[in-house]
Parts: structure tokens; sequence; C-alpha cells
């Protein structure tokens, strides 16, 4: 009996060495080893195997049992080889594709220049993005199906020790709203006001439920959720048609603005009754998600750095914006 595993790549291309000079010397000076270690390697592999390989005489010929081992020797040699020049590639920036999966928001808005960008500069890697909310893009790059996920930041769902979590932005939550809403009269949204009108949120697996759930169990509030969504424009055309609201990032309200049937309001922050100090606006943390392995490889690397320079030039302009209004 013997295992696969006893055995050493090393001793099968010495083996695949001898049988194609027919010379143990001559294969060492092809392996450029000795002549005493060639012989100990196929001693070794003789002994793993419980079989002489070679007829030891004026020309090593194969015995039956090196004949049985020659194609399938070839074949793992050959897997061998193939596998390490595709890491090689690979720690080269030659793979074939990239992955991302982000949230619906990151991709209508952050990612078209970023995707150009890459294309530009990885022309020869394919690039595959889909939209996915935050949990089930989490669950594709834990998976291996991805190799990048930009999503809302969920501490129970990055703790990996291979995980790498950069933080890219956080941004407050507003009200979207129809623009004759009896809402739009405030410039701030009051809790007391909120949970007055039915609301339409994200479906279970998406971060901002899991945020707007948590938030109202924290303050214990309870809203009427009349309607589950899972795309943008959903949302902004069942608030569109009257007296439904929802609660959103900033970032997936920038076409919202420019809509003149729809409005957008801040949420008022709710007091601590125990300090008199407002608490915490409420936010979302959106984050840039991968493992320590995958940031090594050039182009996951590259499109990573891309993301970052376009957030910061999106942070920039909107501080700009803010100095000039």
């Amino acid at each position: 009996m013997f295992t696969a595993l006893s055995m050493r790549i090393e001793q099968l291309q010495a083996f695949l060495a001898i049988a194609d000079t027919g010379s143990f010397g001559k294969a060492a000076t092809q392996c450029g080893i000795t002549q005493s270690t060639i012989s100990r390697q196929i001693q070794a592999l003789e002994g793993t195997l419980g079989a002489l390989l070679f007829h030891r005489s004026t020309q090593a010929k194969l015995t039956v049992a090196g004949e049985k081992l020659l194609p399938r020797a070839k074949k793992i040699c050959q897997e061998w080889a193939t596998v390490g020049q595709e890491i090689k590639d690979l720690q080269a920036g030659k793979q074939p594709e990239l992955c991302v999966a982000a949230i619906h928001s990151v991709c209508s808005h952050f990612l078209p220049p970023i995707l150009q960008q890459f294309c530009l500069d990885y022309p020869q890697v394919q690039l595959r993005v889909t939209g996915l909310g935050s949990d089930r893009a989490l669950k594709v790059l834990r998976d291996g199906l991805v190799d990048i996920a930009i999503v809302m930041n969920n501490r129970f769902l990055t703790t990996s020790p291979e995980m790498t979590v950069d933080l890219l932005y956080e941004e407050k939550i507003d009200v979207l709203m129809a623009a004759d809403h009896p809402l739009t009269r405030y410039e701030q949204v009051t809790h007391t006001e909120l949970v007055k009108y039915p609301q339409v949120v994200f479906k279970d697996g998406y971060g901002m439920q899991r945020l707007l759930q948590e938030w109202c169990s924290l303050h214990n509030l309870t809203i009427n959720a009349v309607m589950e969504l899972n795309t943008l424009d959903a949302f902004r055309g069942v608030v569109r048609q009257g007296k439904i609201i929802a609660l959103l990032p900033e970032t997936a309200l920038i076409e919202t603005r420019k809509d003149d049937c729809l409005a957008v309001r801040s949420l008022a922050p709710i007091l601590d009754e125990s300090n008199e100090k407002p608490a915490k606006q409420l936010t979302r943390q959106v984050v840039l998600v991968s493992t320590s392995d995958r940031l090594t490889i050039p182009p996951i690397a590259h499109f990573c750095h891309l993301v970052r320079q376009q957030v910061k030039k999106f942070n920039q302009a909107t501080v700009n914006q803010s100095l000039s209004a």
C-alpha cells in the first residue's frame, strides 16, 4: 500500500528524465543534480510504490511497473507545470477576469468611471460586475466567487482573519418623499413624524434593512413597512406616487434631487434623554472588502486603488460644494 502524498514531484521528474534519456547519469545532468541524488530519488520512489521501475543495466529500461507509471507521471508533472505557470501569471497580473460585487448605489454612481479606467489599464482582464445586497455580496466573496465586495459595513460578516476591510466613506440617511408630501414642510423630519407614514424598505439581506431595524430597536420605534423592494428605481417610482416614504443614503439620492416630483429631507437626530444631547445621526458606512491574498494580485490591487481615488474625488467635490453653498 502507498499514498500519493508520500511521492515528491522531483522524484517523478527524475523518473521521467531517466525514461527519456535511458541513463541515470544523463538524467542527472538534465535535472541539474548529481547522479547519487537522482539514484536516491528513484530508490525512494520505488520504495513508495513497492516495485522496481528500471532494469539496471548498461541502459536503464523501464520495467512493467515503470511502464504503468510513465503516462501518469507525465500527466502529474504536466499538471504541476501548468499550475505553477498559472500562479506565476496570477502574481504578474495576468489573470483572465476580475469579479466585483457591489451594492446598487455604488454600481450606479461610483463604479462607471472606475470601470472605464480599469479597462484602459488592464485591457486583457475581463471585468464582471454584479449588483447585490451587502449580505449576499459578502457571501459570494467568502465563497471565492468574486474578488472584491463594496458593501455596507457588517462587522458580523467581515471578522474572518483573511478579510481586509477598508472604510471608503460614511454618509447620512435622508428621507425620500413625493414633492407634495406633508413632510416637505419640515427641514428636518423628526422620528415622531416619520412613523406616521407608510414606508418602503429594502428586502431581507440588504444592509439598509438591517441598519433600519437596529436603529428602530435602539430608539424603540415601530415603522409601518408596507412594501419591500431592492432597486433604487423601484423606490423612486413608488415614493413618487403619494404618501409612502423611504429612508435612503445620500449617494442613493443623487439622481433623485434632479426629479421635480420627488423631495429629500434630512432626518432629525433623536435626543438622548439621559443627557439631553443629540444622538449620533443615522449613517451608514460603505467599505471595500477583499482578502489579503487577493490584494497581492496587481489587477485587484489596482482596481482597489481606483476605487479609493474616485471616493477621494467625490468627497473633495462634496466639500467644495458645501463651501460654495
